[in-house]
């Protein structure tokens, strides 16, 4: 197929333009990719999750009858083994579940001011 001239340079012109607006919205435009999205959604998704538990942490430590002595051994551990001593007292260890998460942990440990 034989294109006029004239044809050309707008041809060029709506292909590099197409290629600034792509460089320019990924770069500055704040544009992201789909898997992109997807991980912050879900970064966002458990942040959120772990700040809504955290005060269901504070009331089990406050309502613990062995409290002082898990406080004492929170204390007595050296900041690295913290939340692990945390996770041992129980109190990461939401209802319904077996596991203890070391997010929560981490976030009730930061409101114990330990």
């Amino acid at each position: 197929m034989n294109t006029p001239e004239w044809l050309k340079p707008g041809i060029y012109g709506a292909l590099i333009g197409a290629v600034a607006v792509g460089v320019v919205g990924f770069t500055w435009g704040g544009w992201v990719t789909g898997s992109t999205a997807k991980n912050r959604a879900m970064a966002m998704s458990r942040d959120d999750v772990v700040t809504s538990m955290v005060p269901v942490c504070l009331d089990m430590a406050r309502s613990d009858p062995a409290r002082e002595d898990k406080l004492a051994t929170i204390r007595a551990a050296s900041n690295y083994q913290k939340r692990d001593a945390l996770m041992t007292a129980g109190w990461a260890t939401m209802p319904g579940t077996d596991v203890p998460s070391r997010d929560i942990a981490q976030a009730c440990l930061n409101e114990l001011d330990l």
